[in-house]
């Protein structure tokens, strides 16, 4: 990761985070927000690699900047870096984009661990968010999918995917553009009833296609 933004508003805790990356990502050039308002300036004038934002912000929900930067930037990694171990903000930013989803009461060493799963193509998750995940495909409809409706090129891409690799990185794989590859993946995630890389990354595993 090269380029690192963090969104936190508190200044010890945006301290740590700072420390933690430069842990997991020697060398990364890493940019500050302690706002939406300031998290929206830095995505407007630079590109991220990864992004780590926290959901409680003074000037409203992190979720909003999840969307942005979704929408915006779908190239850059989004991680969540919260206190809030709750379903419904777990599921809140994940409908919204966020690729990982960390607690910040894990000892900073595991957080580093989380952290550089994400250059092994694996989502960055908090022990007790991954289970939860699991919980939820357990009692959808989605964790009895076998993926038989997906064609032969979706379950390519949907394998590449749940391996980590960004849209620019599908394509050159497969020797597609990326805007076919957005198409496929936005025909995967209508077909799977999922709507973020961190549910793609586990039924890809699931299904093993990773």
């Amino acid at each position: 990761m090269k380029t690192v933004l963090i969104v936190e508003d508190v200044s010890e805790t945006r301290i740590w985070l700072r420390q933690t990356v430069e842990m997991a990502f020697p060398g990364s050039e890493v940019s500050e927000a302690q706002s939406i308002h300031e998290a929206a300036d830095a995505i407007a004038s630079q590109k991220f690699d990864l992004a780590i934002i926290d959901l409680g912000l003074p000037d409203g929900s992190g979720t909003s900047i999840i969307g942005a930067l979704s929408s915006s930037r779908p190239e850059t990694t989004i991680v969540v870096a919260t206190v809030m171990g709750d379903y419904a903000s777990l599921v809140g930013a994940l409908s919204k984009g966020a690729d990982g989803y960390l607690l910040k009461d894990a000892p900073q060493e595991a957080f580093v661990r989380q952290l550089k799963m994400i250059e092994q193509g694996l989502p960055a998750l908090s022990p007790a968010v991954a289970r939860r995940i699991v919980e939820h495909f357990r009692r959808t409809a989605v964790s009895e999918t076998d993926g038989a409706d997906l064609t032969a090129r979706e379950r390519d891409v949907l394998g590449l995917i749940g391996r980590g690799l960004r849209n620019a990185e599908a394509a050159r794989a497969l020797g597609l553009s990326e805007n076919t590859i957005a198409s496929h993946i936005k025909s995967v995630y209508g077909k799977l009833g999922i709507s973020t890389r961190a549910e793609a990354a586990l039924l890809a595993t699931r299904l093993g296609l990773t």
